[in-house]
């Protein structure tokens, strides 16, 4: 990692912003430049323990600005970068698309390219010091579709998206490819289950769940509560980034899943009983959970099977989601609580 310049995009938002911090507490002679629209899924505020480390950049602006991208990589010569930027609010892809489809295909091309072109000279022919530049793209386990009760997303699992959101991230996953095929670029490809934890938006599940239960609200969960989800706590996932960009084979996709597989009834349930234990009130916050109707196409079940990160790379998931749990809740009282 030494001296190391990367380009962080999407760093403002809940993966991202752990990323960040997870790279700066662990490297100190790493340069980091965050390149974030600041949507409504990004905060700067999320980033305020680091906001004023040497060693990181903020830079406001869009990944599908193609002069700004190709600046920046001029300004600063990257060597790796580190692609979050996405959109990636399924209910929002349902009533927008074209911004899906524009960030996540168009965006991701562009940041794609112009890696390209500054670390090339033509395919398979890198410049001088260029040699080990690395491209990795977070991508995610929705890309596979929806699973029955039984089996698990591999590597090698044909691509099945159900939603705009996953479409437009499938897509994604397949530029890269080409370029590593067509040019020779030196990308990996990461495929995540569902992250929890500190810095998440506030319109996403486990956030939800718990600022509700505390202001008292309906807890709203779609349909009868029974989809599926591989939880993963979002340091164990940095963990797992920081691996394969670090150790992984270039053109390889790496699955990163917790192997903690609860559906959206349990979540709610089992959050309300932490609550009902760390801060109890009059009745059981459980009291408070609603069914709503179902979201269009609401894919059954994701799970993710991890063996190849864990046997090729070492990885190991540290939480399951009941120690993990736990400290979200403790991190999201604090958040709430101090507005």
């Amino acid at each position: 990692m030494k001296d190391k310049r990367f380009l962080i995009t999407g760093g403002a938002g809940f993966i991202g912003s752990n990323y960040i911090i997870y790279l700066l507490e662990k490297f100190s002679d790493i340069k980091i430049v965050n390149l974030d629209k600041l949507t409504y899924a990004g905060e700067l505020s999320n980033l305020k323990q680091i906001q004023n480390n040497s060693n990181y950049e903020f830079v406001k602006g869009d990944i599908c600005d193609k002069e700004l991208v190709n600046q920046l990589f001029s300004k600063y010569n990257f060597n790796g970068v580190i692609h979050f930027a996405a959109e990636s609010h399924v209910d929002n892809s349902i009533k927008n698309p074209d911004d899906f489809i524009n960030t996540n295909v168009y965006g991701t091309f562009n940041l794609l390219n112009t890696a390209k072109n500054h670390w090339m000279h033509e395919p398979f022919l890198f410049k001088k010091g260029c040699e080990n530049n690395r491209f990795h793209h977070i991508s995610t386990d929705e890309v596979y579709g929806s699973l029955d009760k039984v089996g698990l997303f591999t590597e090698e699992t044909s691509y099945a998206p159900n939603s705009p959101y996953s479409a437009s991230k499938a897509s994604s996953d397949f530029i890269v490819r080409s370029y590593y095929h067509t040019y020779g670029m030196n990308v990996v490809t990461t495929n995540c289950s569902n992250n929890y934890g500190p810095r998440q938006n506030d319109e996403k599940l486990i956030p939800t769940i718990i600022r509700k239960a505390i202001s008292g609200e309906d807890i709203p969960i779609y349909g009868k509560g029974n989809n599926i989800r591989d939880w993963l706590y979002v340091e164990d996932h940095c963990n797992g980034i920081d691996l394969v960009f670090s150790n992984g084979k270039s053109g390889e996709t790496y699955n990163i899943g917790g192997k903690n597989e609860r559906d959206n009834l349990y979540i709610a349930n089992k959050i309300c009983e932490i609550l009902d234990e760390i801060r109890p009130k009059g009745s059981k916050y459980s009291q408070q959970i609603t069914f709503v109707k179902d979201r269009p196409g609401h894919d059954f079940r994701y799970a993710i099977d991890a063996s190849k990160i864990e046997n090729k790379i070492g990885w190991k998931a540290k939480e399951n989601f009941e120690s993990g749990i736990l400290k979200t809740i403790n991190w999201y009282l604090n958040k709430y609580e101090n507005r």
